[in-house]
């Protein structure tokens, strides 16, 4: 028998493609997220945020308040996976186990903080809806007309009682109630009510945020009340996490969930 001779055929060269500014797991049909007309992919959202702050342009310190790090964007339902978890739920160990009794995933504030490798020696407020709509209750006339100056549209009239309007925002501001609303786990575009008006006061330009919320103890916390709660053949949202990597800097989707909250 002959001895096969190599076939002549040219390397094929895959078209160059920024990974940092492109959608990934976006793209999946069992993770599409949904997004307002003109807003941006999460993925690309938290890289450029990131160049923002690396480059000095970042002037409200967005990054610095860890929202972009807390960024879960909503995606398509998987229920079956989420009772699934639900019925091996212990809600003593804050995990889901195994048939075998092994820990397959905890839902605790730790185990948030690692998978987004997030880490800091700074002390942070703890978060909840009760204290953001107090927080927004008592804002003063100055705090209300600094968030229209800087989050609303120019020629806007000034809304000095909440909620204002989705549709007023300038671009800046759409982008932090949409960062704002993943976080606390809104289910669609919001109005600028008490609590989110609470959570835009922390900013004002060349100052770093004045507060640094506790993200991963909310958001676990909303795990296990949800798991504690959540009764078959009703609606379930998911969501996926963005997680750091060691590749040059990159973000990348990495597949986990939780139920977004009920309001």
């Amino acid at each position: 028998m002959e001895t096969p001779i190599a076939l002549n055929i040219k390397p094929i060269n895959a078209p160059h493609q920024e990974l940092a500014w492109k959608a990934l797991g976006d793209m999946d049909y069992q993770m599409l997220d949904w997004f307002p007309m003109g807003t941006k992919y999460n993925i690309q959202m938290l890289n450029e945020l990131r160049a923002q702050h690396l480059s000095g342009a970042d002037i409200l310190g967005i990054w610095e308040s860890n929202l972009p790090i807390y960024n879960l964007p909503q995606v398509n339902p998987m229920p079956e996976l989420i009772y699934s978890c639900q019925e091996c739920y212990d809600p003593s160990q804050r995990a889901v186990i195994s048939p075998t009794g092994l820990v397959l995933f905890q839902i605790t504030p730790e185990s948030i903080n690692q998978m987004l490798r997030f880490k800091t020696a700074k002390k942070l407020t703890p978060l909840s809806m009760k204290n953001l709509i107090n927080r927004g209750i008592k804002l003063s006339s100055d705090q209300i007309v600094k968030i229209n100056q800087l989050f609303v549209t120019p020629g806007s009239e000034t809304v000095r009682t909440p909620p204002i309007g989705y549709q007023y925002l300038n671009e800046l501001g759409r982008m932090l109630v949409d960062l704002i609303g993943y976080v606390l786990g809104f289910k669609g575009l919001e109005d600028v009510d008490d609590s989110i008006m609470a959570m835009l006061s922390i900013f004002a330009p060349g100052k770093p945020p004045a507060v640094q919320y506790d993200y991963a103890t909310y958001i676990a916390e909303k795990i296990h009340e949800q798991f504690m709660n959540l009764k078959r053949g009703g609606e379930v949202a998911t969501q996926s996490a963005v997680r750091w990597t060691n590749n040059k800097g990159r973000y990348e989707r990495i597949r986990t969930w939780r139920r977004v909250s009920d309001g």
